[in-house]
């Protein structure tokens, strides 16, 4: 390589040298005047996930005001008769229905009717009981196929002069379609174990029964997701007195929105009522009281009860832990009740489905 090359490589290799110590730092901070900086971070602020839309449904159940995919509003509902003494319980199926009615019966007892709009998937039902002429009223209000063992000289003349749909599983043919139940046979007697189901109704559901409503049948019952306006106060516990026999209760539970039952029977401390078939606890979002004339039928030797169960009276409504007096009014009894707020404007039930305590005009119904 000649002279000249090399002295080329050489001036070439001093001009780095400068640069190359500019590009190193002093370890003793000599090289800047600046004092050294904490690398910065970013903070990202956490995203809230956006809130999944309420579904919106093309259809209500007429019951419940509970939103569908499929219209059920022109099906006639079943109402099915429940026992509801001590050692028949728990009742299998009750937590399904969309409403259940209790009144009160001879001797102080109770029964209870509960009312699906729809009963496919429903699963076991009973112990199912006698039947009682102002419950068939009530059945027909609701242009219900009515399920029933037995029943009072009343509900047979109910039956026989109103043109009832009803399966009678004590003298109709229908002995297919239920079944005793041996442990209930034991434990609480005959009488206390007839069950039958929704599939081995639905299966043999008479031909000749109709199973849609007429033209022109309606609930009218007026649901809102949101409470009423107007006058109303705070309740976290009713208490409904039937009979010395029977006391219910109905206390808010605020995480659930909804109303957990209980009952004392027979002077008993008060009991959780579950459904036997899935042991969950009976939940409604609405409870109701309404108050009539209940009186003895004259000359029954067996003490049979007289409810009226037409015209007007007072009543309660308890719904998102707020209590609001009423009215309710039924004109025919092919009508279904009417709940109306103190100015006679249909009130807003909430969504979901109703335990309806129907009372005498003196029970002394209490709340807190």
């Amino acid at each position: 390589m000649n002279k000249r090359r090399w002295t080329s490589l050489l001036l070439a290799g001093l001009l780095l040298l400068p640069l190359a110590s500019c590009g190193k730092k002093d370890p003793g901070g000599a090289s800047s005047s600046q004092p050294p900086q904490e690398p910065s971070i970013s903070v990202i602020a956490p995203v809230e996930p956006e809130p999944e839309p309420e579904p919106v449904y093309p259809y209500t159940n007429p019951l419940t005001g509970e939103g569908l995919n499929e219209d059920i509003s022109g099906k006639r509902p079943v109402a099915v008769m429940f026992n509801n003494l001590r050692k028949a319980l728990p009742q299998i199926g009750i937590a399904q229905a969309d409403v259940i009615y209790e009144i009160v019966a001879e001797g102080g007892i109770t029964r209870m009717m509960g009312l699906y709009q729809d009963l496919e998937g429903v699963g076991d039902l009973g112990s199912i009981r006698s039947a009682r002429d102002y419950y068939v009223s009530l059945a027909l209000g609701h242009d219900a196929i009515y399920i029933h063992a037995g029943g009072s000289p009343q509900a047979y003349d109910a039956f026989d002069s109103w043109g009832i749909t009803h399966i009678d599983f004590v003298n109709g043919p229908y002995g297919n379609m239920c079944w005793r139940d041996p442990d209930r046979k034991k434990t609480a007697g005959l009488e206390h174990s007839l069950f039958t189901s929704s599939e081995k109704v639905l299966e043999q559901m008479p031909s000749r029964f109709r199973l849609d409503h007429e033209t022109g049948f309606s609930v009218d019952w007026v649901f809102d997701q949101d409470p009423p306006a107007g006058d109303r106060q705070q309740a976290s516990k009713l208490t409904v007195p039937f009979s010395r026999y029977k006391t219910g209760y109905f206390t808010y539970d605020a995480d659930k929105n909804q109303y957990l039952i209980s009952q004392s029977l027979d002077g008993s401390d008060p009991i959780s009522c579950i459904d036997g078939q899935t042991d969950q606890a009976v939940c409604v979002s609405n409870v109701l009281v309404l108050f009539t004339d209940v009186n003895q039928v004259k000359g029954d030797s067996a003490g049979r009860m007289d409810v009226r169960t037409t015209g007007a009276g007072d009543g309660l409504l308890l719904r998102d832990g707020m209590l609001f007096q009423i009215k309710w009014r039924r004109e025919n009894r092919t009508d279904t009740l009417s709940f109306l707020d103190q100015a006679g404007k249909p009130i807003p039930l909430a969504v979901g489905p109703s335990y309806i305590n129907i009372v005498g005009t003196s029970a002394q119904v209490a709340w807190e």
